[in-house]
């Protein structure tokens, strides 16, 4: 069985599917993998933003046409934040055998062309991604991927940390390209389960003052349980930006600040709140342009920089932090689902304008 999302397209004479249509439907079982592929059979897998954008909007990254690298086409199967087992091994596959548990990073494409060759595929033109579009995702019984994207987990890992690995990581290099150390400033705008995860990332670090801008009451409280160290902030407040800038050294500003809200105001509160020589890291996609001004950036020597997915080779180091307790990324965790009630449990509680849920996890076993 598996979960699919389409928008208005034919698959194996089915009927159309639309917008805000995710079915559990059967599916054959995947064959024999090929050359450097292994078959892996998912046990918990995370539902992400990028799902709730297609559920919303899409095909946004899910494909209409045949994808130029893995082939894949609507209806897409869902998932790219997964652990799971390895149940078959292809032929050429050395560092895994059947019964290895993994955590999945999704990342595909072509390991020889420019991007590839520096191990960064993600940035390639023939880039896919597990779940979004390449034929299998972590919302099915079954998925083909390959050795490179299936790492197996320590035995203190669980399954349910294994499925945060991939939205951790984000979080992690969020966290590294702000160029933070220990003891520094922090303003991180959006609540969302990144923004959470960049709040955990954070502490890891040692940055020491921490503040937290979101709209949504329900999320800052629960951004409140993570921590008793966070200022939490409401941007409507007229005193957003002094409170900010009384809560650092001679009110100079925070060291850095990392956008996860994807939202030209909550870009602009970052390049205000930063001090001089400053850094601003955006994370959030952005659906249209946002006004900012060059002047201000020469004038007050600030970096803006985006950050977009992670190191492919960070997997252990999430590992690492997540087994001794240094990264308590299942904080976040509101509920394990089951595969039939992912839209009613899961994707209409995530978008609810109102609620408070950051990550719900889809139980595939």
């Amino acid at each position: 069985m598996r979960l699919s999302q389409s928008t208005g397209d034919r698959f194996e004479g089915s009927a159309h599917y639309g917008r805000h249509d995710v079915r559990v439907e059967d599916a054959p079982e995947p064959q024999t993998p090929q050359h450097g592929q292994v078959i892996v059979e998912p046990t918990l897998c995370g539902i992400c933003g990028t799902d709730l954008h297609e559920y919303e909007s899409g095909p946004i990254f899910t494909p209409r046409t045949p994808n130029a690298y893995s082939g894949a086409i609507l209806p897409q199967i869902l998932g790219h934040e997964f652990a799971g087992r390895v149940t078959s091994v292809g032929p050429g596959v050395e560092t895994l055998k059947p019964g290895d548990r993994v955590s999945i990073q999704p990342q595909i494409g072509p390991r020889v062309d420019y991007f590839g060759s520096r191990n960064l595929s993600f940035l390639g033109p023939r880039a896919s991604v597990v779940g979004l579009n390449w034929p299998w995702g972590g919302m099915a019984k079954r998925a083909i991927v390959h050795e490179y994207n299936a790492i197996r987990m320590p035995d203190d890992v669980t399954d349910q940390q294994g499925a945060l690995v991939e939205p951790a990581a984000v979080a992690v290099h969020a966290v590294d390209r702000s160029g933070l150390k220990p003891g520094g400033t922090l303003l991180i705008t959006g609540a969302g389960p990144i923004g959470a995860l960049v709040v955990l990332a954070a502490i890891a670090a040692g940055v020491t003052r921490i503040f937290v801008s979101e709209p949504n009451a329900n999320r800052r409280a629960r951004i409140a349980a993570l921590s008793n160290d966070v200022t939490i902030l409401d941007p409507g407040s007229s005193e957003f930006l002094s409170t900010i800038k009384d809560g650092t050294e001679e009110g100079v500003g925070v060291d850095a600040a990392i956008e996860c809200a994807g939202h030209p105001r909550a870009l602009h509160a970052c390049l205000q709140a930063v001090r001089a020589q400053g850094t601003v890291v955006q994370v959030g996609l952005m659906g249209g342009p946002a006004e900012i001004s060059p002047f201000d950036l020469t004038m007050r020597d600030i970096t803006l920089r985006g950050s977009l997915n992670y190191p492919l080779t960070i997997w252990p180091r999430i590992f690492e932090m997540m087994r001794t307790g240094l990264y308590p990324a299942e904080k976040i965790v509101d509920a394990e689902i089951a595969m039939e009630d992912v839209v009613q449990k899961g994707f209409r509680e995530l978008l609810d304008p109102s609620g408070g849920k950051m990550k719900i996890l889809v139980s595939m076993e």
